[in-house]
């Protein structure tokens, strides 16, 4: 028997390499077990490998949503990118790397993640003979803001209080505490969508009077651990409007026992009824003191909800002016600097602009006076004058307040307006409404109206504006400072 050795070399060889094509063809796509977090507004990497580390120049690959009706995400095909068919939210938001490819990696990274693009996504890759997949669970999570607490007003024998914080992934739980953390029967959560798909989440609850008239609105988002909280204080006297039945019992009490009194000694009668309409007319100008410091403290409540972060601009700033390094103080140094004298700064009166300047909107910052004997506060007109003297007074785009002589209070209208204050404001806050072209004034520290400018039309941006006074020995040396809305309780 004759062996053709020739021929059986050429089979084993050709069954060699049809082995060989048939192993290298075959591959495996690998991706994490675990979920993929992400911080929504970051950008991210999907991992994903080829297992042999074979190159993936000449496959195609394809990542996909997973259980939608148009899935595709990011297509390479034919050794380039193809967007015919991409999700039209994820345009200009994906990228392979391309230069990895060879290696055997498939990875996608994510562009700018938003909490739409949470769930699960499928690594796909194919060759002419063989194709795998890996399914990679992506989550994202955004941290919404810290809880704004506001007053609604008065309801059901209560005061109605409401709670709101933005920017939540995935959907968080909002939660009415009392002073001890013992929850409290809310409404339902109110939920909307921003755009970027980051949950708005908006709670009620009425609350009645306690000893300590402290309530907190916590807002938990508890799969990704995340917790933030807001605690508010309730004046006492705020509760007493919400139970008026109570002054008309009073009222009525005290009338019945004078009528009772009269018909027995008519001269008491006369007596006791001059006293006691005396008593209500005190009893009505203290209602009605009462009824307009709840206002004031409601009003500026609603103020502090649109806090703003305000600095000092140092290029408007006085030569004699010293600022501090955060930009957040300033006073008086009494000694000329040697600064350039360039069109915005102030040269006659020693007072500078904040940093921050507004066209529209509501506003609100609060400054630390202490015991100044000497300051100035309001809002300017970008194009105010900065040079010479002229009146700081509303006909020169300027709505200011100020004090001096530690005990004069005026508001700068023309001709100004003398302020009659009960207590002397160691903090005061300033409130801008824009489009109803008012500005207010207030005593943080005992929540009352100082005055408020009203009826203007602004026309041009407004710039925070600040007058620390002149340096008197050591009375008025003390900076003002901005403060930081949040530590007001």
């Amino acid at each position: 028997m004759t062996i053709n050795w020739s021929g059986c070399l050429c089979l084993t060889l050709l069954l060699l390499r049809q082995t060989t094509v048939s192993t290298l063809e075959r591959f495996e796509v690998l991706g994490p077990a675990q979920p993929i977090v992400a911080v929504a507004g970051e950008d991210v990497v999907l991992p994903c490998y080829l297992k042999p580390n074979i190159s993936a120049v000449d496959l195609s690959v394809e990542w996909f949503r997973v259980q939608t009706g148009n899935p595709l995400v990011h297509l390479y095909r034919d050794h380039e990118d193809r967007y015919e068919k991409q999700i039209p939210s994820y345009r200009g938001r994906t990228s392979l790397f391309l230069e990895e490819l060879k290696k055997g990696n498939t990875s996608l990274k994510l562009f700018g993640v938003r909490g739409s693009d949470d769930g699960p996504y499928k690594c796909f890759v194919q060759s002419q003979q063989w194709q795998d997949d890996s399914w990679i669970n992506l989550r994202i999570k955004a941290v919404g803001t810290q809880p704004v607490i506001s007053i609604e007003g008065y309801k059901e024998g209560g005061i109605s209080l409401v709670c709101e914080s933005k920017g939540w992934y995935p959907q968080p739980q909002v939660v009415w505490m009392d002073s001890e953390g013992h929850n409290l029967t809310a409404g339902h959560t109110e939920m909307h969508r921003d755009s970027m798909d980051h949950y708005i989440v908006r709670r009620r609850v009425i609350v009645q009077e306690t000893e300590t008239n402290r309530f907190t609105c916590r807002v938990r988002q508890q799969q990704m651990n995340e917790m933030k909280e807001t605690i508010t204080d309730i004046p006492g006297e705020m509760f007493h409007r919400a139970h008026p039945w109570k002054v008309t019992f009073a009222v009525g009490f005290s009338l019945s026992a004078v009528g009772i009194i009269g018909c027995t000694v008519l001269i008491h009668y006369f007596v006791k009824l001059r006293r006691k309409r005396g008593q209500l007319k005190e009893q009505h100008v203290q209602l009605q003191e009462q009824h307009g410091l709840i206002t004031s403290q409601l009003k500026l409540v609603k103020a502090q909800r649109y806090a703003v972060d305000v600095t000092l601009d140092p290029d408007t700033a006085h030569p004699e002016l010293i600022l501090s390094e955060d930009r957040k103080q300033v006073r008086n140094g009494d000694t000329w600097q040697d600064l350039p004298d360039n069109p915005e700064r102030f040269n006659w009166w020693s007072c500078i602009l904040g940093k921050e300047g507004f066209s529209s909107g509501k506003h609100y910052w609060e400054v630390q006076v202490g015991n100044k004997t000497y300051w100035r506060l309001g809002v300017a007109s970008e194009s105010i004058n900065r040079k010479g003297y002229f009146p700081l007074d509303t006909n020169n785009g300027l709505w200011s307040i100020w004090l001096q002589n530690g005990n004069k209070y005026e508001a700068f209208t023309d001709p100004p307006v003398l302020l009659h204050l009960s207590v002397k404001p160691r903090k005061v806050g300033v409130f801008v409404d824009y489009e109803e072209g008012e500005v207010s004034f207030y005593s943080v520290e005992d929540k009352s109206h100082i005055y408020t400018f009203t009826g203007y039309k602004f026309t041009e941006k407004l710039c925070p504006f600040f007058c620390p006074g002149f340096w008197y020995r050591s009375e008025n040396s003390a900076p003002l400072i901005i403060s930081p809305v949040s530590d007001i309780d």
